[in-house]
């Protein structure tokens, strides 16, 4: 069933109910004393039939119908607990992988929507207001309320470092005996991270994503250059946000250049939807050259989308059968 929804992205529970009937028909076999590898011999021969049969029961059908792909994904979709609500799901489902699907000189269509396509559930709102965004979306708010909401095209510094003081990896103790040694401590934790903040700041940017913390001593010094900071992002939504901005990802901050600030993103936004915050980086200069989509799914509670959790197979299904394939062909219903 892994293997299934991994591999074509639908059929799981079929695959589980035609695998324990050939189990079942397997089993007077093995009484008769036939070997294992004979009868797994005969089912091969009788995969090459179907793959005959299917070659004769299919038709070929037009990428560029959006009809004819939405009828294709619907398949896919009427078997959830969405299909109640018409095309809603497969319009968000085709037109999320139209937008992360890139076409190669030699014409082949690359549509990598594990990575750079992720579904949000945020309870709330009409089955109306679902959306999928031409950029990232994710669930995260500035770390000072005095930092910027919205930013018309930011220059985006990515990083995979911390931005505090650093502690001993091992067990370290330190004797005080005066006043004035305490507040040298703090001065050189103060000048540490004062230092950080410069590096970060000499290629003057507009929004500063880390996937680590951030200290309070930081938040102070990057404010007063004018910086919105976001802190403890996932890997992969820092991926997707390099992706779309043309930012390159920095694990030192002495290590940061001009040519590793992201300056594609046309819009910076932070947005309350219930009861959270959720980032957006949209208006993203050039989209075909390195799409991403996030999928806003809305509605009264999370036990509605239940059905429609597993958009990935559905995109799957789309990409494989339909965007991905220069002549594709559908096997007829039976």
């Amino acid at each position: 069933s892994r293997a299934q929804d991994e591999e074509v992205g639908d059929g799981t529970t079929s695959v589980i109910i035609l695998a324990g009937e050939m189990l079942g028909v397997a089993e007077p076999l093995l009484a008769k004393k036939l070997h294992p590898t004979l009868i797994v011999s005969g089912y091969m021969k009788a995969l090459e039939d179907a793959q005959l049969m299917l070659k004769d029961l299919a038709y070929p059908i037009d990428v560029d119908d959006p009809e004819a792909i939405r009828e294709i994904v619907r398949g896919s979709i009427d078997t959830k607990f969405s299909s109640r609500w018409g095309t809603l799901i497969s319009d968000l489902a085709i037109k999320a992988t139209k937008t992360v699907c890139i076409v190669q000189s030699d014409g082949r269509k690359e549509i990598d929507i594990k990575r750079f396509a992720k579904v949000e559930k945020i309870q709330g709102g009409e089955l109306t207001d679902c959306q999928v965004l031409d950029g990232v979306m994710f669930n995260k708010d500035i770390t000072h309320p005095r930092m910027r909401r919205e930013i018309k095209n930011p220059r985006v510094v990515l990083l995979d470092c911390p931005l505090e003081y650093k502690k001993g990896e091992s067990q370290t103790n330190v004797e005080i005996t005066k006043e004035s040694d305490w507040e040298k401590l703090l001065q050189q934790e103060e000048d540490e991270m004062k230092k950080v903040c410069e590096d970060i700041l000499k290629v003057k940017p507009d929004l500063i994503i880390t996937e680590k913390g951030v200290s309070d001593l930081a938040q102070h010094f990057l404010m007063k250059g004018g910086c919105s900071v976001i802190r403890r992002i996932r890997k992969t939504d820092n991926n997707r946000i390099a992706r779309v901005t043309g930012a390159a990802i920095c694990n030192r901050t002495e290590e940061l250049q001009e040519s590793m600030v992201g300056t594609r993103c046309g819009k910076f936004s932070i947005k309350k939807i219930g009861e959270e915050y959720f980032t957006f980086l949209t208006e993203c200069k050039d989209p075909k050259a390195a799409p991403s989509s996030s999928v806003a799914l809305r509605g009264t509670c999370s036990t509605r989308w239940r059905g429609t959790c597993r958009m990935h197979s559905t995109w799957r299904a789309t990409s494989s059968w339909s965007l991905a394939c220069c002549q594709a062909a559908v096997p007829s219903r039976w």
